[in-house]
């Protein structure tokens, strides 16, 4: 699944950055960039299959969220995340109301981008895998993978460094892993590497399922989403 971008950014160097990172985070594909809201609402209206504006607040022809209000009345429903200077809890607030999923502020690095952007796709692809009705805990899960904050709070007895070994060698590996292979790669106990492995697959940022071929119970392996 490939998610379809339309930055919108009046700033020229910043636009072109923005296209650029997101061109570098697989998944996101770039479909075209706004330097106003006049030009976002006309793109919008000509392609109707963009799936996430990063949307600039300060636009030369009004702000980002009265752009925003008149998409929704157009019965425009792509996601939205805020990539502003914006630092107005006002301004948050109501960017909240009106269903942005992600507030970025400027100045970031591409590793904070990137780090939005693979939120917003673990959310994509756990609604994509929802059934048709939906209960309580796949509700919650949902709505904690646009929550959650990479370096944020851990669960009693992680570490944010074990974390980020168990990520990398999980992003870097071209097959998916067991919690065996996870801990050979860092050097972790099986029983360490699976904890890990396994709150990667909570949060929604790895995917979990059997491993056939071997005798007796499939083992589990995971790979990054």
């Amino acid at each position: 699944m490939t998610i379809r971008v339309l930055v919108v950014e009046d700033e020229q160097l910043a636009a072109e950055a923005h296209a650029a990172y997101t061109a570098r985070v697989e998944g996101f594909e770039v479909a075209g960039v706004a330097r106003s809201a006049q030009e976002a609402a006309r793109l919008l209206n000509t392609d109707r299959h963009v799936d996430l504006l990063l949307l600039d607040m300060h636009l030369p022809d009004g702000h980002g969220l009265g752009l925003l209000q008149k998409l929704r009345a157009a019965g425009h429903l792509c996601d939205v995340i805020a990539v502003t200077s914006a630092r107005d809890a006002d301004v948050v607030r109501h960017a909240m109301a009106q269903g942005v999923v992600l507030y970025l502020l400027k100045p970031f690095t591409f590793a904070t981008f990137r780090a939005k952007l693979e939120q917003y796709a673990a959310y994509r692809a756990q609604l994509a895998a929802a059934p048709a009705e939906v209960v309580q805990d796949e509700v919650d899960r949902l709505f904690g993978s646009l929550r959650h904050t990479p370096g944020g709070e851990l669960p009693k007895g992680m570490s944010a460094e074990t974390l980020r070994d168990i990520t990398e060698a999980l992003r870097a590996a071209p097959q998916p892993l067991s919690a065996s292979e996870a801990a050979e790669a860092v050097g972790a106990s099986r029983v360490t590497a699976r904890r890990y492995l396994e709150h990667l697959a909570d949060t929604g940022r790895a995917e979990r399922r059997p491993r056939y071929g071997g005798s007796g119970r499939p083992e589990v392996e995971y790979r990054w989403r």
